[in-house]
């Protein structure tokens, strides 16, 4: 019986992933085609049992394989000298010198594609933070962090050149900087945890020269810089549970409360995910090592960046005279799913709801829905209504919820599923026109330069190849390569790496929740972007060590 139960256990994960991803491809290709999912469809419904089988299978088989090796390396004495290896490395990474040659060198590559899109990508919002600057009338809807940073980046440089260009130019240089330098101290905790060279150099390869980390290393955004922040934090952690000595580990709390600190003043959405996991791990950590309170109170520091976070935005939106108030962006899946009902069930709405809706979102409004967007409508909400009735809205939510459940998934599903979906071709704002061009086959990057910047290329080619890879599918279209540029296939190789780490018993796997509660956050957001996820990129080379690789030659 015991033996049985054992068996059951190897198939849990395995099975929970292969449903997982079967139903991501079944719903995920209904949507991207029919805008709406089909439960009754037979033959979906016999392809989702076949993946979700053959899925099953394959992740249990990949364990299989690396149960052996593991067994088969863990007594030879090629294995025991690796290890011996690995431990006597541990905590000693790239020496100075080394260190910066590889930033230096992964800087490198960015700088040269920036010489190509020079300003660089000053797009997402980035001449309405520059305004805000300009103007001395500032909204708390960015990140007042970042809308300083930016902006006051360009506004001096401009004053000081007469050119905007430079005060972008400059900008984008300091952000590749600092981030470049994350990539590198990531590569480091990679060799310090047993990273062979060759990992290293094709991780190093991997975030000075694939086109998606390099766009948003070199965009004016804030996700590049909350994304980099992110996973130096998750980093920070590990290492924190690693080190001996009280020195040592006060040093590195103080270096994450910094790292979580900037993560969340870069983007609202990392303060809720962080709350949520510094929570659970004192909890957790309580029940854990309820007998040894003194392990369990040094983690209290944890809530620390979520005091700064609140005391600094406070005193920013002060001194600042921020305004807000603004709901839209927490009620994104709320309106999107009221309007859908009113645009597919409208017969079957009584007028009383019919009116409930468009005093909330008006006419005008709902008649620029998009399924797959909702910054339009977002537009047309009456904050101020809301304010004043806000049980009201809900009623009128949920009483519709309870009437057409179906189409409120639909319409959460349909701004979500690329996040979920591999085969999704990211292409949300298709038809909408910006400065220099109209979204037409594919809006996987933003590209431009906002007004008051001007694109002026020094290498053309460049240009015309991250143009080609922002606004044109091609890439999307390309079986297998297209998985590279997909952000559901980097969550889905997160999670596959996460589960195989936890079914080899690695140690310290909890920090990883930080990256998956983000995650979850963006499912509750306007639409599908990579700008959004960029972090999963930035993440998995580390996953992939832990996760599928034996120690390697150091």
């Amino acid at each position: 019986m015991r033996n049985q139960s054992n068996r059951n256990k190897t198939w849990q994960l395995p099975v929970l992933f292969g449903v997982l991803l079967s139903l991501s491809i079944t719903w995920g290709y209904q949507l991207e085609h029919y805008d709406h999912i089909v439960l009754t469809d037979i033959k979906s419904a016999g392809i989702f049992a076949a993946l979700a089988v053959l899925f099953a299978l394959l992740v249990q088989f990949s364990w299989s394989r690396l149960d052996k090796r593991d067994a088969r390396l863990s007594h030879s004495e090629e294995q025991i000298h690796v290890v011996h290896k690995k431990e006597m490395s541990k905590y000693k990474g790239y020496d100075r010198g080394c260190f910066l040659a590889v930033w230096f060198a992964i800087a490198l590559f960015s700088f040269i594609v920036l010489l190509g899109v020079y300003p660089g990508f000053f797009v997402y919002d980035a001449q309405t933070e520059v305004t805000e600057v300009l103007t001395r009338s500032f909204n708390t809807h960015h990140p007042l962090l970042h809308v300083l940073m930016l902006g006051g980046s360009v506004a001096f440089f401009h004053k000081l050149t007469g050119s905007y260009n430079v005060g972008i130019f400059v900008y984008t240089v300091l952000q590749m900087l600092i981030m470049t330098w994350i990539f590198t101290y990531i590569i480091s905790f990679m060799k310090r945890h047993g990273a062979g060279r060759k990992l290293r150099t094709a991780t190093a390869l991997f975030f000075g020269v694939f086109p998606t980390v390099v766009m948003y290393t070199l965009c004016s955004s804030k996700d590049g810089l909350f994304s980099a922040f992110l996973v130096l934090t998750v980093i920070l952690i590990l290492e924190w549970e690693e080190l001996t000595g009280n020195d040592k580990r006060k040093c590195k709390q103080r270096q994450i409360v910094v790292s979580a600190l900037l993560m969340m003043l870069f983007r609202h959405n990392g303060m809720y995910a962080y709350l949520v996991f510094a929570v659970f791990v004192l909890i957790a950590g309580r029940e854990k090592h309820r007998k040894n309170t003194v392990k369990n109170g040094r983690r209290f520091f944890l809530i620390l960046p979520i005091i700064l976070y609140l005391a600094i935005n406070t005193v920013m939106g002060a001194a600042l005279k921020a305004e807000s108030g603004e709901h839209q962006e927490m009620l994104t899946v709320p309106i999107q799913q009221l309007a859908r009902t009113y645009v597919y069930e409208g017969d079957e709405l009584s007028q009383e709801d019919k009116d409930a809706i468009v005093s909330y979102i008006s006419e005008e409004g709902l008649s620029h829905y998009t399924p797959r967007i909702s910054d339009i409508l977002k537009m047309y909400f009456d904050n101020s209504l809301y304010e004043s009735d806000r049980l009201g809205f809900w009623k009128l939510w949920g009483r519709l919820f309870i009437k057409h459940p179906m189409c409120y998934v639909n319409a959460w599903f349909l701004t979500s599923y690329g996040y979920w979906y591999p085969g999704a071709v990211i292409n949300v704002y298709q038809g909408n026109t910006v400065f220099t061009f109209t979204y037409k086959d594919s809006s996987y990057f933003g590209y431009e330069v906002e007004l008051p910047g001007e694109r002026t290329s020094f290498i053309p080619i460049i240009d015309e190849f991250y143009r080609k890879l922002s606004i044109e599918k091609f890439q999307q279209n390309i079986p297998v390569i297209s998985l590279l540029f997909s952000p559901a296939a980097y969550f889905f190789g997160c999670l596959y790496l996460f589960l195989t780490a936890q079914h080899r018993k690695k140690n310290l796997l909890y920090p990883y929740l930080l990256i998956m509660l983000v995650w979850l956050t963006v499912l509750l957001g306007p639409t599908y972007l990579v700008r959004y996820v960029v972090y999963l990129w930035y993440i998995i080379p580390v996953l992939f060590q832990i996760g599928a690789l034996q120690v390697e030659e150091l």
